[in-house]
């Protein structure tokens, strides 16, 4: 059982906020359950926002707060467009990979979207690849 609708899937199992605590994001792949078609990104766990200084200082403040992950579909417009058509729970969401950096996210959604040709493919909604990659950030793979 989730605590939200329509949840990510790994290994079997509902995604949850405690079990990303070490991650920085993921690779997913979500399908469209009656025709097939996929889609490849990523999503970021965790997002930095200021807040303001606190009374009588001049630093600004920042914390670290859950991005809506639980509720993200994607970035793609025909992708967004058929998930308003037919509705979230006609899609499947899936969790390719957890990162632990943002490169490591980086490599993982190119590399997955490169190995199924997925730009190439009238099977995913991708329109587009690519991505900046330093090597120098990815020794925990």
């Amino acid at each position: 059982m989730s605590t939200y609708e329509n949840p990510w899937m790994l290994n079997g199992k509902p995604l949850e906020s405690a079990d990303i605590e070490e991650y920085t994001g993921m690779v997913y792949l979500i399908e469209h359950i009656e025709t097939g078609r996929k889609y490849i990104g990523k999503k970021f766990f965790f997002a930095t926002r200021k807040l303001p200084p606190l009374k009588g200082k001049t630093r600004k403040r920042k914390k670290v707060v859950e991005t809506d992950w639980k509720d993200y579909y994607g970035s793609s417009n025909s992708l967004k467009a058929d998930i308003e058509e037919y509705g979230c729970l006609q899609f499947k969401r899936s969790v390719l990979e957890l990162c632990y950096t943002r490169t490591q996210c980086n490599y993982y959604e190119l590399k997955h979207q490169v190995d199924s040709e997925a730009i190439i493919s009238e099977e995913y909604y991708n329109d587009f690849i690519g991505g900046k990659i330093n090597g120098r950030h990815l020794t925990r793979l």
